[in-house]
């Protein structure tokens, strides 16, 4: 069954052919290289007035409630996360996963496939989301929603992504009863700028990226990026002694813009990301030093998903507010087998002569979204916002065949229509005190239509909901001095009620709407000039009615339940830099996090109120060391850099599901970058996962004694080059 009635909806198509990839390769590493000698040999004759300089200090901004208001995070009453686009490439965080994975406070479970993940912030979150439509984390893209089920593509040309912590709906809607997630690439500017970047490890790790933009005429300026990367699953494949799959991603984006008037601007961005060989990889436990399956050798063969996105950006100021208008479209198609290999169902049913069982599973979803918004210009007194957004939503979700045929197939579809209007303002109290107030109301309807086949017999269904919710939240900040700002912050969130994604008879596909409760209290301190900046937190959040899959591993059937939930917890980060080049920098978070509701009789196990939220640890932290400093000079470098960095990852123990049936070991991750830069060019070794553990990206059990999981890459070290112009 294929999507409804949506071809209309399209502002913008486009069709990037897939290139061949040792082709780009070739050519990416062949000019990477060529223009870093010829820079090398310049960079010799001009001597070290064109040396690199350790960097100062920049002044700290955040867009975090949409638009192009940046303030100053001290600023706003609740806690976030604030990645730089250099960070990420210099830890080698290859995804928006790989960024959320690493931050304290956060937390992911995934099978390292293109399109499943379940996100929590601050222990809030779907148990197991219900479908594509359903999380309590709202991810944005240059200030459009987009699924969260995309965060496992590449981080192309990638200026920060920002995780606001706490209920973020009045802002962004339903979806973000937990927090939010932005992500802001960079655009074209008025002067040529660009890099080529190049990096190659073992377990067929290899990068190959590179943007460019600049002025096109006194009027417009465009900018073009594209990033190439592969590596091989950490699974070996008992029948082939290789790999089980090596995925490879492939990423293009083009951005126009044009100044019309000082006042106005308008911003053509389109982009296409195409992940092949990307599977749900689902692996008998304990893994042991070299996990393994048993699968067919070409299951993964057919296993892609691309991602379109087309969106228009329209900005004007006033002399008392800016207008902001952004329009986006996103076409995403995925397809990939769940594969149960030979292991799980040999330990699965005790039969030694069970064979592996696959189900298709395919995707595809079109999406508008249209937000409008009036809002305070930068650095006025008061901030204000006020909009209205839409979103429109076209999408399926089928299992045409499995290991047995197509008699037993599913097709579902479905359609989202939100709408809704929104306000934010912060204005001063009195002289040290300040406050923020915000409302949103949100109309949703839905509609399921879905078709089930189980051997000779069809059955059909059709469903349909409407609700409307309104979401907000409250605030005050005093300035206990001009370095240090308390604040308190609550919050009402809500997760909209729908219709599950992996329905297989009639009846079983509706779930209710979540709400939450959150309480913050927290303080922000920095220095004048940002040498030390430290921020801690305290919060709970309480959601009723979160939503949880029941799971039948016998049956293969799910269901939609609903439980009760709590969380609370302490966070704390810090950041310090010294005088002599070194930074050091570190965050740390304590998470007790628990379901506080009975759900008997359901799939693989009861589910009894006291038990800890699944994927959640108690504690979790992460510390960064980073020096950078000018050396001497050798090798014919006249002003050589040393830029060194040092990261270190804790997880704790979690549970591996809502039952409790056991847990996911806590784990360390190190990882290493050692760059010599000289003038614009800069040589790297890099190492990942130091440590060499191949830690849980998520568990299950199923009765009576199977346990499966998927496991991290390990140790991976690697060489790269940079070269910014």
């Amino acid at each position: 069954m294929g999507m409804k009635g949506s071809s209309d909806l399209l502002i913008g198509q486009y069709v990037l052919g897939w290139h061949d990839a040792g082709f780009i390769k070739l050519l990416a590493f062949t000019s990477l290289l060529s223009i870093n000698a010829a820079y090398a040999q310049q960079n010799e004759e001009n001597g070290a007035e064109e040396a690199a300089m350790i960097p100062s200090l920049p002044t700290l901004t955040v867009s975090a409630r949409g638009g192009n208001t940046l303030e100053d995070p001290r600023e706003l009453p609740f806690g976030m996360t604030l990645v730089s686009g250099k960070e990420i490439e210099e830890r080698g965080l290859m995804s928006v996963e790989d960024v959320l994975r690493a931050t304290p406070g956060v937390d992911v479970n995934s099978s390292g496939g293109a399109n499943v993940s379940s996100l929590y912030i601050r222990g809030g979150g779907a148990l197991y989301p219900m479908s594509m439509d359903d999380t309590s984390v709202a991810v944005n893209l240059n200030g459009s929603p987009i699924s969260s089920r995309h965060i496992s593509l590449g981080n192309l040309d990638v200026e920060s992504i920002d995780v606001l912590k706490g209920s973020q709906g009045t802002l962004f809607g339903g979806l973000a009863e937990a927090g939010a997630i932005n992500i802001t690439t960079r655009k074209p500017t008025r002067q040529l700028e660009g890099y080529l970047r190049g990096e190659y490890g073992q377990e067929g790790k290899h990068l190959v990226a590179g943007a460019f933009g600049g002025p096109l005429t006194d009027q417009l300026s465009g900018r073009i990026a594209i990033q190439q990367s592969s590596f091989d699953y950490p699974i070996t494949n008992l029948q082939t002694g290789d790999p089980v799959s090596e995925p490879d991603l492939l990423a293009v984006r083009g951005s126009l813009m044009w100044d019309v008037t000082p006042d106005t601007s308008v911003l053509v961005s389109a982009e296409r990301q195409k992940a092949r060989y990307m599977g749900e990889n689902i692996v008998l436990r304990p893994y042991g030093d070299k996990p393994v399956m048993d699968v067919s050798p070409d299951i993964y063969d057919d296993s892609h998903k691309t991602v379109k996105r087309s969106s228009l950006q329209i900005d004007h100021e006033f002399d008392a507010g800016q207008f902001t208008a952004v329009t986006s479209y996103t076409d995403g198609f995925n397809t990939s087998p769940v594969v149960y290999d030979r292991l799980i169902q040999i330990s699965r049913t005790g039969n030694p002569n069970a064979t592996e069982y696959w189900q298709v599973q395919e995707s595809h979803e079109r999406v508008l979204t249209q937000d409008l918004r009036l809002s305070s210009l930068p650095g006025a007194d008061t901030f204000w916002v006020g909009g209205v957004s839409l979103l429109h939503s076209d999408r399926s979700y089928d299992n045409p065949r499995n290991t047995y045929g197509t008699s037993n197939a599913q097709f579902r579809d479905f359609t989202t229509k939100r709408y809704g209007f929104y306000g934010e303002t912060t204005l001063p109290l009195a002289r040290d005190w300040t406050l923020t107030a915000g409302l949103r109301h949100t109309w949703d309807s839905k509609t399921y239509d879905a078709t089930y086949h189980s051997g000779g017999t069809v059955v059909g269904e059709s469903e349909s909901l409407d609700d409307h919710f309104i979401t907000g939240r409250v605030g005050l900040t005093y300035a206990l001095t001009p370095e240090v700002n308390v604040y308190s912050m609550f919050s009402r969130g809500y997760n909209p009620g729908g219709f599950q994604d992996y329905a297989n008879a009639p009846g079983s596909a509706s779930y209710r709407a979540a709400t939450s409760e959150s309480a913050e209290l927290g303080f922000k301190y920095s220095m004048e000039d940002l040498r030390l900046t430290m921020n801690g937190a305290l919060f709970y959040t309480d959601i009723e009615d979160n939503h949880l899959l029941s799971y039948d591993s016998s049956t293969y059937a799910v269901s939609a339940v609903n439980a009760d939930t709590r969380s609370m917890g302490v966070e704390l980060q810090a950041s310090w830099q010294f005088d002599n080049g070194l930074t050091l920098s570190g965050d740390v978070s304590y998470i007790d996090s628990k379901i506080t509701t009975d759900v008997f009789n359901i799939g693989d196990g009861d589910v009894h109120a006291g038990n800890r939220v699944p994927d959640v640890p108690r504690w979790s932290g992460h510390l960064a060391l980073t020096y950078q400093r000018q050396i001497s000079p050798f090798l014919g470098l006249s002003s050589p850099l040393l830029n060194a960095r040092l990261d270190y990852h804790y997880q704790g123990t979690r549970p591996a599901d809502p039952q409790n049936s056991f847990d996911l070991g806590a784990y360390n991750k190190i990882d290493m970058r050692l760059g010599l830069g000289s003038g614009n060019s800069e040589w790297y070794v890099w190492g990942r996962n130091l440590l060499d553990e191949h830690y849980d990206l998520y568990g299950y059990f199923a009765p009576p004694s199977t346990h499966y999981g998927a496991p991290a890459q390990g140790r991976v070290l690697g060489l790269g080059v940079n070269y910014t112009f």
